[in-house]
């Protein structure tokens, strides 16, 4: 018997080191020195510039901004978390439900909601389970009445909080805002904020002023035991480029 495992030992070894070389072959790195040098800080507009240059994909990619941030995620006092109306739009088309009283239906539905209801709407996704929505905001009286679904919209992310003015007592303006391009962001584990400022094809000036007005808002979001630097290093990058650093 010991014998023979031992004859098994080199055969294992052999195509777990075919394997190894499989996936060593298939991750190949691009060299985009000649655009770019990834150690370098650039000033926002430049960087955008950049970024246009990296990507190569045949659709209007998003792009993205990353904010490395100071905090520390374990307390719970120094969450990271806020909403913004971008002046531009982020350039995508997102799906907005909407938890109302009977009397502001026709005012939601009128600024662009898709989904809009009271208790039907929130019997309808405990029987289905699905969300086919982006953003969800709700009246405060209706928070109370989530709660059966509460589990659905929270591990999606979807769940109306007045951290980010998604339980609001105007949706009709929440709505319209939101359509126009108002985005909300959070911190990771990782005390990471990640959030799309706009598109590839957007104007190099419009995405600087999406930039600016989201960076500021960040800043404004600090929290008060938050010590030392708060943005530690920004990159901004395409869905499909390689980041690139940006001068704070």
């Amino acid at each position: 018997m010991a014998k023979e495992k031992k004859e098994a030992a080199p055969k294992l070894a052999k195509k777990t080191s075919k394997k190894t070389e499989k996936v060593v072959k298939t991750v190949k790195k691009v060299d985009h020195s000649a655009i770019y040098d990834r150690l370098k800080n650039y000033p926002i507009e430049e960087a955008l510039e950049i970024v246009k240059k990296l990507t190569k994909t045949k659709f209007d990619a998003s792009v993205e901004a990353h904010f490395r941030l100071g905090i520390n995620t374990k307390k719970g006092d120094q969450q990271v978390r806020g909403a913004v109306s971008l002046p531009h739009g982020t350039g995508k088309t997102i799906k907005v439900a909407a938890f109302v009283s009977s009397e502001n239906e026709k005012a939601v539905k009128a600024a662009g909601a898709d989904f809009v209801g009271g208790e039907e709407l929130i019997a309808e996704i405990k029987k289905t389970e699905k969300t086919d929505f982006q953003v969800a905001i709700a009246e405060p009286a209706l928070m109370k009445n989530l709660a059966v679904i509460a589990k659905i919209l929270g591990t999606r992310g979807l769940m109306p909080s007045p951290k980010n003015d998604t339980v609001t007592t105007n949706p009709a303006k929440t709505v319209e805002e939101l359509k126009k391009g108002k985005i909300s962001f959070k911190n990771d584990d990782t005390a990471n904020v990640h959030t799309v400022i706009g598109k590839v094809s957007f104007d190099t000036k419009k995405l600087v002023e999406n930039y600016q007005i989201l960076i500021d808002t960040v800043r404004k979001a600090k929290p008060a035991s938050s010590k030392g630097t708060f943005i530690k290093n920004v990159s901004i990058s395409s869905s499909m480029s390689p980041g690139v650093k940006v001068n704070i």
